[in-house]
C-alpha cells in the first residue's frame, strides 16, 4: 500500500507540473523539417553547370516546380573587339559562346519543365552595376510569362560581390513597372534578418515574398521575421550540406550539387498562388525608444525625453501634424 501511495504521489504531482506549465505550443506549419511530410511540394532550382537526367528526374512526383537561373549581372558587351574591359578577345569570344548555349539551356530546360507539367520560375543573381539595367537585362533574357515565378537572388551583404540592398530596391520598383508585379526575394537568415531590422529603411524588400536559404532541420524562433510571418520557400539543400554520403534529400536525376526547396502545402495548393506578385502587408515599426539613461554616477529613476523637457506638450491633439505611412507606387518608387 504504500507503495501505491507513493506511485499516486508521484503522479499528482506530474500532473501538478505540467498544469502549472500550461499547454505545450505546436510548432508553426513547415517549422521542423516539412520535407519529411510527402503532402508537402517540392521545388528544385538549377544553374547552367548543374546536369540533370531528365527521365529520371521527372520519376520524382513531389517536385512541383522548377526554377532556373537567368540572368547574371549586368549584359555583356556584344562586342569582342577593342579593350573590352581589359579582357582578351579569346576569353570574351569564349563567355559569349558560354551565354549562347546557356540561354538556348534555360530555353530548353523551360520546354521540357513544362510540357511535363512543374510550374516554371526564373531568377536574377543580383551583381554590383546600374540595377535598371540588371532588371531590364533579366526581363530580355527570361521574358517572363503571367503563370511563371520572378526572383531576384542576393546572395551576400558584400556589395563588392553582389547587388546593394538600396539598388534592389530600385531593381525590383522597376521590375513591378514593367511587369505590373513583384518579384521575390532569395536570401540567406543574415540578410533577411538585416532586411527585416531595417524595413523602414527598405519598404520594399521587406515585404517581398521570402525564399529563405538556411540548411538546418528546423527554424523553430525565426518567425515572424519583420513582415515575414513565414518563409514562402525554404531552400534546404544545396552542395553545403549534401554529399554522397549524407543528403536531406535526393532528387533523383541529379548530383549532390543540386538545390531543393519546400514549401508547407500540397502541390495543387502551391500552383494556385505559384506566379506571386504582390507586397505583404506592412506591420507597423517598432516604436523608437526614447528613454534616455543617466550617467552611471547618478543615481536614481531613468527619465524621458518629455521629463527631461517640461515646456513640451506630451499631448497629441487633432491638429498636430502626424506622420502617414508612405504609399510606394510605380511614379514615386525612385524616392526610396
Amino acid at each position: 500500500m504504500k507503495g501505491y501511495r507513493k506511485s499516486n504521489l508521484l503522479i499528482y504531482s506530474l500532473l501538478t507540473i505540467l498544469t502549472l506549465m500550461g499547454p505545450v505550443s505546436k510548432p508553426s506549419a513547415g517549422e521542423s523539417q516539412p520535407w519529411g511530410d510527402p503532402k508537402n511540394a517540392l521545388i528544385v532550382d538549377a544553374y547552367e553547370l548543374n546536369t540533370i537526367d531528365w527521365t529520371a528526374f521527372l520519376q520524382d512526383k513531389r517536385i512541383a516546380g522548377f526554377i532556373s537561373k537567368a540572368s547574371d549581372g549586368l549584359p555583356e558587351s556584344f562586342s569582342c573587339t577593342g579593350d573590352h574591359g581589359g579582357d582578351t578577345v579569346a576569353h570574351c569570344r569564349t563567355m559569349w559562346r558560354k551565354y549562347a548555349v546557356s540561354r538556348e539551356l534555360f530555353q530548353t530546360r523551360r520546354m521540357l519543365a513544362k510540357t511535363n507539367g512543374l510550374l516554371w520560375g526564373a531568377y536574377h543573381l543580383g551583381r554590383p552595376g546600374n540595377p535598371i539595367d540588371q532588371a531590364n537585362h533579366f526581363l530580355d533574357y527570361a521574358d517572363p510569362q503571367p503563370d511563371e515565378l520572378m526572383v531576384l537572388d542576393i546572395d551576400g551583404m558584400d556589395a563588392t560581390q553582389f547587388m546593394s540592398l538600396d539598388d534592389a530596391q530600385i531593381f525590383v520598383a522597376h521590375i513591378k513597372v514593367r511587369t505590373g508585379r513583384y518579384p521575390m526575394l532569395y536570401v540567406n537568415h543574415n540578410t533577411a534578418r538585416y532586411i527585416a531590422d531595417h524595413r523602414g529603411t527598405y519598404p520594399l524588400l521587406s515585404r517581398l515574398p521570402l525564399w529563405y536559404a538556411r540548411y538546418k532541420p528546423d527554424v523553430k524562433g525565426t518567425f515572424p521575421l519583420g513582415n515575414w510571418d513565414n518563409y514562402a520557400i525554404w531552400q534546404f539543400v544545396s552542395s553545403d550540406n549534401c554529399s554522397e554520403k549524407s543528403c536531406p534529400y535526393r532528387v533523383p536525376g541529379t548530383l549532390t550539387d543540386i538545390d531543393v526547396n519546400v514549401v508547407p502545402m500540397t502541390k495543387v495548393q502551391l500552383a494556385k498562388i505559384w506566379p506571386q506578385g504582390d507586397l505583404l502587408p506592412a506591420k507597423p515599426l517598432p516604436a523608437p525608444d526614447l528613454t534616455i539613461a543617466l550617467a552611471p554616477m547618478c543615481s536614481g529613476p531613468r527619465q524621458t525625453l518629455v521629463s527631461l523637457m517640461p515646456d513640451v506638450d506630451p499631448v497629441v491633439t487633432a491638429s498636430t501634424p502626424q506622420t502617414k505611412p508612405v504609399e510606394i507606387n510605380e511614379l514615386n518608387y525612385q524616392d526610396f
